[in-house]
């Protein structure tokens, strides 16, 4: 596989994310190394699960929203961006968006919701000021008039709430078909995304 540090790496199929999906059982979380990376997304995934039972795009979105952490360096600026350009040929336009979109949410809920800093981790505050602090008012709206600003505010709490050394959750198996149902509908003829950018 391309060093995704120095050419952005585009995953071309499922087999090539789920292994991807299996490494990242060997890597521990830049967030708490009491968890791999692959934990914490089979947790946000699980989470996702009971809050948005309906969507699988943003379970989907989920389980793979941080698979560029170990390709990004300190502050983690860059891994959203990267782990959407990563899964967009497979995963289609939403779930690209979705994961883009997960860093500006945090953002979003921190400008929004005063008492949502403490709900963050110390790395992921750490990480909120290399990624550009608080929104501004202005971010604020913009954010705002997006279409799937429900499921992005979704997956940031998922997110936060996905840090649990030792918490039960189904395994990577469970969510493969998932995987091939989403990449199905998005290679589909006619196939529409919603989309979410900041």
């Amino acid at each position: 596989m391309p060093d995704p540090r120095s050419a952005a790496h585009r995953f071309t199929s499922i087999d090539e994310i789920i292994e991807h999906l299996r490494a990242l059982g060997q890597t521990l979380s830049v967030e708490d190394d009491a968890l791999t990376e692959l934990d914490h997304g089979l947790q946000t995934a699980a989470i996702l699960a009971v809050s948005a039972p309906d969507d699988l795009g943003v379970q989907v979105a989920g389980l793979v929203h941080d698979l560029a952490h170990p390709w990004d360096g300190p502050g983690q600026p860059r891994h959203a961006t990267m782990g959407a350009a990563a899964v967009v040929d497979v995963l289609g336009a939403r779930v690209a968006a979705l994961i883009r979109s997960h860093v500006p949410a945090k953002r979003y809920l921190v400008a929004t919701r005063p008492e949502y800093a403490a709900v963050l981790s110390a790395d992921s505050v750490m990480t909120l000021a290399a990624q550009g602090g608080p929104m501004s008012p202005g971010e604020v709206a913009e954010f705002e008039t997006h279409p799937d600003l429900v499921a992005a505010v979704l997956l940031r709490e998922a997110d936060d709430g996905a840090k649990v050394p030792g918490a039960e959750v189904p395994g990577l198996h469970h969510w493969e078909a998932a995987l091939r149902e989403v990449a199905a509908t998005h290679a589909a003829p006619g196939a529409t995304s919603g989309s979410v950018t900041a």
